[in-house]
């Protein structure tokens, strides 16, 4: 099993280097790297250190990890990152569609500025624009269109199709989605958006939401079943996390009913999968994964229809670091979601132990006099506790939480006052404050202080307090 993960677009002369580092580190018998040869691939030659390496991150030769750097190499796109342009053609499929960068509802207005001008011109912006009699005409003449990557994005035809957020006639879409598939379009078509192993594949643009609670698209399920009906595989790792732990509530299931009716969590995961291997996870560790998360948010019916399909309630999926380790069970109960902890429990969980009853007591407001032993084994197992205590509003934790050793102050992608200031939580501001939180922190991520992420969510009430303690 690999130790770690590939870093979001890895360089081979990146690996080639730690190769010849470990090299040198097994041959002046460094503790770490002489374990590291022991577990994955004893290390005499600087071609022993490349399958060391290569197996440590769950490739089995060297050859078939710089097979995968191809890979990556060959479908990756920062469309975030594309230049303005001075072609109209150019600007109005950047304007017009969906890219996790930048994206805002200005940008569609002015695509629609563009729209009369440009909407006929080739294949890509008729099938942005919503013009089925074109995209019809066009493929008439020349069917390979279908699949032909072009645009200011390297997209083929279905992915600017699933990825416009212009507003075009109700039937337009799933009409051009056909015509498309018919003509050889890939319905698995996606890139690896500036190399993370997460395919942004036509089922994610058609779903949308994610980072920025990015809108999805107007045809969102109907456009997803054409998708999977064409032969689109359920398992989309980047559909999940934009409708899961990557964007804020409210959180509805109706993605999960569609994906789950075409073979979410069964099958061999398609051929994104097959591409990325070990760095994407199995229809197995997507549910696991989803049942972690939905028990970590208290969604009682997410909960059980992970349940339904079988899923072992302890089972951990791929281990993200945004869950520190804990079981479903573990992040339910602790968080006071009586009713998930309650199901979990009856289908089988392991009850928690004593760091976890620690935590749901403090959670609970309850004044904890642990044992200092006990103390400081809580921190160390999950020193965030006091950031997702923040998230919730429990502003009542905020003093046990710091009697048992936790530092409110601590940093991840943000401080516990960052996640209070970002959901309105002013009770738990003012506690986090009196308490001693740092409110000058600035993420490292947008390098923005608590007051900054309370603007950017509109949190007017949370600004003011913030901005009243400088006078």
């Amino acid at each position: 099993m690999p130790t770690r993960n590939l870093p979001n677009s890895p360089r081979l002369e990146h690996l080639k280097n730690q190769a010849k580092t470990l090299l040198k580190q097994v041959r002046a018998e460094d503790p770490e790297a002489v374990a590291l040869a022991a577990e994955f691939y004893p290390v005499s030659t600087l071609a022993d250190a490349q399958v060391a390496i290569a197996r440590s991150y769950g490739f089995a030769s060297w050859p078939r990890l710089v097979h995968h750097l191809e890979l990556v190499d060959r479908y990756s796109r920062s469309p975030h990152e594309a230049p303005s342009s001075s072609n109209p053609i150019e600007e109005f499929l950047k304007l017009a569609t969906l890219h996790y960068g930048q994206d805002d509802p200005a940008r569609q207005l002015a695509a629609r500025e563009l729209r009369d001008e440009v909407a006929l011109s080739n294949i890509y912006t008729q099938v942005v624009a919503g013009e089925v009699e074109a995209v019809r005409a066009s493929l008439a003449d020349e069917p390979s269109l279908a699949k032909r990557e072009g645009g200011p994005f390297r997209w083929e035809p279905l992915l600017y199709l699933t990825y416009s957020r212009l507003p075009v006639p109700t039937e337009a879409p799933l009409e051009i989605a056909k015509l498309l598939l018919a003509n050889g379009a890939d319905p698995n078509a996606g890139y690896l958006w500036s190399g993370m192993p997460s395919p942004f594949t036509a089922l994610t643009g058609a779903f949308g939401r994610g980072e920025g609670d990015q809108p999805p698209h107007q045809n969102r399920l109907e456009l997803a079943r054409v998708l999977l009906e064409a032969g689109a595989d359920a398992n989309d790792s980047q559909t999940m996390y934009n409708c899961g732990p990557g964007c804020p509530p409210p959180y509805d299931d109706d993605h999960l009913a569609l994906l789950l009716e075409f073979g979410l969590g069964k099958g061999d995961g398609g051929p994104w999968h097959e591409r990325m291997t070990t760095a994407h996870p199995t229809p197995r560790q997507l549910l696991e994964d989803e049942l972690v998360f939905a028990s970590s948010q208290g969604l009682l019916h997410r909960v059980e229809l992970m349940l339904a399909q079988g899923i072992d309630p302890d089972a951990r999926g791929t281990e993200h670091p945004g869950f520190c380790g804990h079981r479903a069970y573990e992040l339910a109960a602790v968080a006071g979601y009586t009713e998930v902890a309650e199901l979990l429990e009856a289908a089988g969980a392991a009850p928690l132990d004593d760091v976890h009853e620690l935590y749901a007591a403090a959670l609970r407001g309850e004044s904890v006099a642990a044992d200092p032993e006990l103390a400081a084994r809580a921190v160390r197992r999950n020193p965030f506790v006091p950031i997702r205590a923040a998230e919730m509003g429990r502003t009542e934790a905020m003093a046990p939480l710091q009697e048992l050793g936790f530092d409110l102050s601590v940093l991840a992608m943000n401080t516990p006052l960052h996640q209070a200031a970002f959901h309105g939580h002013l009770d738990t501001v003012k506690k986090l404050i009196e308490l001693g939180a740092d409110p000058s922190i600035e993420d490292p991520s947008y390098h923005s202080t608590p007051r900054g992420w309370a603007e950017h969510n509109h949190q007017q009430a949370v600004v003011d307090y913030l901005d009243s303690l400088k006078g």
